[in-house]
């Protein structure tokens, strides 16, 4: 499995909330730039706002960032939309042979250092932030 899309669609969301603060930000107009259905772009959206990122007014078309760019990380967009859960970026196979000597301990072998990987790349999103995404959009 690999980590769930919508953590690639929400930055782009936040990114283009960034880049036009000034502008209508429609889930229509969204999902044209995204590339996708409105829909799609309202579910994301949605938990963009309930983890504080975005602000939504209902009956009031567009939203815009809650905070400033620079105070929203790549690790609270990906923890805001459940990308992946706690230690599960990696799975091992579900029914390895209890008669093999790897198939009985392949687990406990590799889970810590999936752990490890999952807990580094956790680590990587946390020194990045929207800003600095948003900096290398040419305006």
């Amino acid at each position: 499995m690999n980590i769930s899309t919508r953590l690639a669609v929400a930055i782009h969301i936040l990114t283009l909330l960034e880049v036009n603060k000034e502008g209508k930000n429609t889930s229509e107009w969204i999902a044209g730039s995204v590339g996708t259905n409105p829909v799609v772009i309202r579910r994301i959206t949605s938990m963009l706002g309930k983890a504080g990122l975005i602000e939504v007014r209902p009956g009031i078309a567009g939203a815009k960032l809650a905070r400033p760019a620079g105070e929203i990380t790549l690790l609270d967009i990906y923890l805001a939309v459940d990308a992946v859960g706690k230690d599960s970026l990696f799975a091992v196979h579900d029914h390895p042979n209890p008669s093999c000597p790897v198939g009985q301990n392949i687990a406990g072998a590799i889970i810590p250092v999936f752990s490890v990987a999952q807990q580094a790349m956790e680590d990587a999103l946390r020194g990045v932030t929207l800003a600095q995404i948003s900096s290398q959009i040419p305006g």
